[in-house]
């Protein structure tokens, strides 16, 4: 019951139109009458060919005088000019609009302008460890152990008991897309269900969509292809623009016979830009700690879903202290921060995590068990000269719980903790 519009945004299949659901039966719930909701959901075939004006003379014939609507848009994207219908309804009707969309096409300069600082983002991503626990009916529950200590375990609906970490190697298998809770955590099942978001992520968010904005610059199927796993296989590296095309070429992607050279870091560039825009990949830029700047220089890409990577590169085991590092990034993101890398003279520290009133600066690796990894893991820490938290989060965190105010936590607990 606010003026805002409201927009929900993610890569698709993350649980948007699920959002929407629970929210519709919320209404209905707290004493809204079905009648003063409106539900369109532009993916149905009963909705497809509409224009704006028609959804306006769909909405306009269902509005009961006097009472509030709710209105609810599903995949609204796809309609061209729907910030028209939008606009009119907000003007001419007593309504709560709530619209979700798979592509920050939606929110990009023309149309948040055209609503600006009329609409709120709900940004959504795929399932949380936490939430992943949830979803898949696991229960965490703290037991003694043989030493008098506690320990946390896990136990399923039947109540067979897991070890923390053998769930949480299945999560960064299988990752957080809400829809194999359905399928349950069998290999093939879940390999499908991520191969369908894939394809109608690149066919519908970036292939159509290009078409339905008759821009002409993504258009080869294969380079998107290439250029997705360029960066799932690159995920927490540095990567510019031009490494990816040279890349490409160097490994005889790109030379079928026809092309001379890498393709333009322009078009590289529109492909990348794409990959952003439908959720599928983030960037994360530097910045410099003692400049207190962003930096230019290469920034990082890491991918929505862990899961995602596994179906696109294969289960198998590979860096991953990068895989940990992505879980952690989002997990940053759905805990409100804003992220950056940092940068403090020739060393990095993994992430710099804001909000208005708190800085943590973070490293994240699989084992503080060995000597040089604890030196190398720090050394960027202890360079920097302020009082914000300092954290080392790793699976084997050795035994001190501390070095020099330097915290170390376990990545597991830390994703479980509130």
């Amino acid at each position: 019951d606010t003026e805002p519009v409201k927009v929900i945004t993610g890569i698709r299949r993350c649980g948007k139109s699920s959002l929407l659901k629970l929210m519709v039966q919320h209404l209905k719930d707290t004493g809204i009458q079905p009648e003063q909701i409106i539900e369109m959901n532009f993916e149905s075939f009963d909705f497809r060919g509409m224009s704006a004006d028609d959804i306006y003379r769909y909405v306009k014939e269902r509005i009961v005088l006097g009472k509030r609507m709710y209105l609810f848009f599903d995949e609204l994207q796809r309609i061209k000019a729907w910030e028209d219908a939008v606009n009119a309804f907000r003007v001419d009707f007593d309504c709560d609009i709530y619209v979700t969309g798979s592509n920050a096409y939606l929110l990009s300069s023309e149309y948040s302008t055209y609503l600006s600082g009329r609409c709120v983002e709900i940004k959504m991503l795929p399932l949380s460890f936490r939430e992943f626990l949830d979803f898949h009916g696991f229960e965490v529950r703290e037991t003694q152990s043989a030493l008098g200590g506690r320990r946390k375990q896990v136990f399923d609906k039947s109540g067979e008991r897991y070890e923390l970490r053998e769930v949480f190697d299945a999560y960064m298998r299988f990752g957080g897309m809400p829809g194999i809770a359905d399928v349950g955590l069998e290999q093939e099942k879940a390999l499908s269900l991520l191969d369908g978001i894939y394809s109608t992520v690149v066919i519908r968010d970036i292939l159509e969509r290009e078409k339905r904005r008759g821009q002409k610059q993504i258009t080869d199927p294969t380079l998107l292809r290439k250029i997705i796993l360029f960066l799932a296989d690159n995920i927490g590296s540095s990567v510019s623009i031009a490494s990816i095309g040279n890349t490409l070429v160097n490994e005889g992607l790109l030379d079928d016979g026809k092309r001379k050279g890498a393709p333009s870091a322009h078009t590289v560039q529109a492909y990348v830009n794409a990959l952003l825009e439908s959720y599928f990949f983030y960037e994360i830029k530097r910045f410099d700690i003692k400049g207190k700047a962003y930096l230019r220089t290469l920034g990082k890409y890491y991918i929505v879903d862990i899961g995602l990577r596994n179906y696109l590169l294969g289960f198998r085991n590979r860096d991953s202290g990068h895989a940990i590092e992505n879980v952690v990034y989002f997990e940053l993101l759905r805990r409100g921060y804003d992220v950056a890398i940092g940068k403090t003279g020739h060393a990095e520290v993994d992430f710099i995590a804001t909000t208005a009133d708190e800085k943590k600066y973070i490293q994240v690796t699989e084992s503080m068990m060995s000597e040089d990894v604890r030196k190398r893991e720090l050394a960027p820490l202890q360079s920097i000269r302020d009082n914000y938290e300092k954290i080392v989060l790793s699976l084997e965190q050795g035994l001190d719980a501390s070095y020099d105010g330097i915290k170390s936590e376990n990545l597991i607990d830390w994703l479980l903790s509130e």
